[in-house]
């Protein structure tokens, strides 16, 4: 298995309610890490990038080094746009090869989200990549995109409309979970997830995943929660990684070591996570 679409890695979790982490990889590092870390735990993986991301590193950079380091993996590896409120750039990101992205048109109105959604959709289709859909915002800002506070709720059958008639694969729903770090423990509807795959047995996008509990996440996995986003722990883990090495360490001067440290560390979050979404053994 190397790199494969979406749906090859989603369908199956969906199905035996299990989740699968996608990771907001930074760079060359945290690539080869996460990519390391599923194949030690035979866990297929999701690779996702920010715009932030993308654009500081180049759209060219960061598909050439993902084609490199995925291309060769053991297990089944997807290349995802996370949260793109641009249409022309989730494009560009389809063109250069993109297995799926995440148009976040949550800051639009209904029907504009709606209409620019079923585009990308139609436009994605020729390129053999899926679309992820949002209608309101998840709470938190995540790499300059979003709002510290969730969108306003709209009527359950808008829900399923966008769902059925976009043509999307999968669903990010707004169900108090937010991104960063978490000020108070969120209030989960559960119910709301659970209503939503009962009437459309479309698998779910979990964001804002760093920082719940345990229970939370087995609950939302057995909901139908097939892709669980981290982003927050990974960049946590990245940074600390660098500091906690360079404070036990302020003259070694070795940056194979440094950054092999770091890499050692990115890879234990990413096994931990792939136990416990139980993704663990299923590639």
């Amino acid at each position: 298995m190397t790199v494969v679409s979406l749906p090859e890695i989603m369908d199956p979790a969906f199905h035996r309610r299990y989740g699968v982490p996608a990771f907001n990889a930074i760079d060359d590092l945290t690539t080869d890490a996460l990519i390391q870390a599923a194949e030690r735990s035979r866990s297929p993986l999701i690779i996702q990038i920010s715009v932030k991301t993308v654009k500081y590193w180049g759209i060219p950079v960061v598909k050439d080094v993902f084609a490199h380091m995925a291309g060769r993996a053991s297990v089944p590896v997807t290349l995802h746009l996370d949260h793109c409120p641009d249409p022309a750039f989730a494009k560009a990101c389809i063109e250069a090869g993109w297995n799926s992205v995440l148009f976040d048109g949550s800051a639009l109105s209904y029907d504009e989200n709606f209409a620019i959604t079923r585009d990308i959709v139609q436009f994605a289709n020729q390129y053999g990549a899926s679309v992820e859909g949002e209608v309101v915002a998840v709470g938190g800002v995540e790499d300059d995109v979003g709002s510290e506070e969730e969108g306003a709720a709209i009527p359950f059958e808008k829900d399923i409309e966008f769902i059925r008639e976009t043509g999307i694969y999968c669903y990010a729903p707004a169900i108090g979970t937010a991104h960063g770090f978490y000020k108070a423990t969120p209030v989960i509807r559960f119910d709301h997830m659970e209503r939503l795959v009962a009437a459309t047995a479309m698998p779910m996008v979990l964001h804002g995943g760093s920082g719940l509990t345990d229970d939370v996440f087995h609950r939302l996995i057995a909901l139908g929660a097939a892709k669980v986003n981290i982003s927050t722990d990974l960049k946590k883990t990245y940074a600390d990684g660098f500091g906690n090495y360079l404070t036990a360490k302020p003259h070694e001067y070795n940056p194979i070591k440094l950054i092999s440290a770091v890499r050692d560390d990115v890879i234990a979050m990413a096994q931990h996570y792939f136990r416990l979404f139980g993704s663990e053994g299923q590639a």
